[in-house]
């Protein structure tokens, strides 16, 4: 729930939709890869496997050394943070409360301990943990979880809502309405919590609890306001009491030129069992006790969640992997993401060196990549950018160091489109179909 103050203005994507949500945990994302190339388990430090990517035989590896030292603060911290990354909340809080107890001191703990926290809707829980860092972002929002008081996120009306594309482009969007009021039309991205514009927060008489400098969009500096809103209705489906955050960011316009009211993503999300269906051009939530349609699946692949909405799963560059990958549905106009390095390791990509772009000091190019793919959903020819360097406002490779270990890629936008993806965050599984 922090926002990220990092974004880069890239070409052909969107900068406000990506990283101006809120993340309580900045880095929070361990991936229980049970192999990565070139790497002899035997050697490795649990670590190294740690940043490999081969976090079940890191897991393990911590667990042993648990074993000869219960009261290693470093390895009940990983031990805990791996749990977190998988949604193993009783576990996720019995090693981070243990490492936060040995070290008070350990920030990154105590930020995913209170990101456990919220992630189950237990804002009072997560509120006395941010007010002991001394950091303005993490004290806004222990503000807002000390002001969301009742039964946080209510949902009500039908067991499931499927909602149309209002747009497929630049990016999928859907109406949906504040506190009873007239609907607008929000983006829809995996990698936003629930964002607003300024107008729409007033015109919806939104009270801010906290603010703070929220980072940077169009290479302008944006300050977040932080809240509760009463309503969010999609569809059939009504959610109360829930947090929101708007801003002044500038923000692309939607193809009839007229203002988006917002974004929603992954917050929302992982509160269903959540379907978009980019083929047949609708968004489908579906209680969790309501079991997922009989589809014939192309693949059904692990899900990792970081933070609070940066979701992982496991990708491939024609031959090279599976390895780390996001999964950002907000790229307009690109369907991968990645590092020039990585594009020339992996083979199968061209890149336009004859035309960079210069970008707050980085140099991305665009690229086109003969074969990308999530398990066996294959994306052929798919267009992208790769940057010049790792640089931590970049998805994907750009997030590694954030997050702690290897990314090789970000699949965005331009690669769901013959399919249909669903987000079980119960089972912690992406499941990939034809639409």
């Amino acid at each position: 729930m922090t926002p990220r103050t990092d974004d880069l203005d890239l070409p052909g994507r969107r900068a406000f939709l990506r990283r101006t949500g809120l993340t309580l945990a900045a880095g929070a994302a361990l991936p229980l890869l049970a192999a990565a190339p070139g790497v002899a388990a035997a050697s490795a430090t649990p670590d190294q496997l740690f940043k490999e990517g081969r976090l079940a035989a890191a897991e393990r590896g911590y667990l042993s050394l648990l074993r000869r030292d219960p009261r290693d603060a470093h390895v009940l911290g990983r031990l805990g943070y791996l749990a977190l990354l998988s949604n193993r909340f009783g576990d996720a809080e019995k090693h981070l409360s243990k490492a936060v107890a040995l070290h008070p001191g350990d920030v990154a703990s105590t930020q995913r301990l209170a990101e456990c926290f919220v992630r189950q809707d237990q804002f009072a829980r997560a509120a006395p943990l941010l007010r002991g860092i001394d950091r303005p972002r993490d004290q806004a929002l222990a503000e807002l979880c000390a002001h969301i008081s009742g039964t946080p996120w209510q949902i009500h009306g039908a067991q499931s809502t499927q909602v149309p594309f209002v747009t497929l482009d630049p990016v999928p969007a859907v109406e949906a309405s504040l506190n009873g009021g007239p609907a607008g039309t929000f983006w829809l991205d995996t990698y936003a919590t629930l964002d607003l514009s300024l107008e729409v927060a007033e015109a919806a008489g939104l009270r801010a609890v906290a603010s703070h400098s929220g980072g940077v969009a169009n290479n302008q500096p944006i300050t977040l306001w932080l809240g509760v809103l009463d309503s969010f209705k999609i569809g059939n489906i009504e959610i109360r009491n829930l947090p929101v955050q708007w801003s002044d960011a500038k923000r692309p316009s939607l193809p009839d030129g007229t203002a988006a009211a917002g974004a929603f993503g992954t917050t929302i999300f992982y509160h269903f069992l959540t379907t978009m269906n980019y083929a047949g051009r609708a968004l489908l939530l579906r209680r969790k006790t309501r079991p997922a349609p009989r589809t014939p699946v192309v693949d059904r692949l692990p899900l990792w969640l970081a933070g609070d909405h940066y979701p992982c799963t496991l990708g491939s560059l024609g031959d090279y992997g599976p390895r780390m990958v996001t999964v950002d549905t907000g790229g307009i106009a690109s369907g991968i993401d990645t590092t020039v390095e990585i594009a020339e390791r992996a083979g199968g990509i061209t890149v336009d060196y004859d035309h960079p772009i210069e970008q707050a000091g980085h140099k991305i190019y665009r690229l086109t990549a003969e074969r990308i793919s999530l398990g066996r959903a294959v994306g052929r020819d798919v267009p992208g950018h790769a940057v010049d360097t790792l640089h931590p406002g970049y998805p994907g490779p750009g997030q590694s160091a954030m997050f702690g270990f290897d990314l090789i890629a970000n699949f965005t936008h331009e690669f769901f489109k013959p399919f249909a993806i669903t987000f079980d965050y119960t089972d912690m599984r992406l499941s990939i179909t034809r639409g």
